[in-house]
């Protein structure tokens, strides 16, 4: 499987209206990934499932009921977990 890493960049598609943009975290949403976070000096990978965004932060689950909530600024990147197809076959 292809490993895609997406930075902060957001997606354009045409609408009715004009240009719509669309979150560059909504196409991860309901897939295993590893996000990249920094929290002061520290980077921390995160292995989980992203289930949805608000305007500054993304919903994380972690585990299998464990939702956190992340600030978007504290995101430098997002990667597709390929360890995660490995442990569920």
């Amino acid at each position: 499987m292809e490993n895609r890493k997406c930075r902060k960049e957001l997606n354009r598609s045409e609408s009715e209206g004009g240009t719509e943009m669309q979150s560059a975290y909504a196409s991860w949403v309901g897939q295993a990934v590893v996000l990249q976070v920094a929290a002061g000096d520290l980077r921390v990978p995160l292995r989980g499932m992203i289930v949805g965004e608000s305007d500054s932060a993304v919903r994380f689950r972690v585990g299998d009921t464990w939702d956190i909530d992340i600030y978007k600024t504290m995101i430098l990147a997002v990667e597709q977990d390929n360890w995660a197809s490995l442990v569920m076959n």
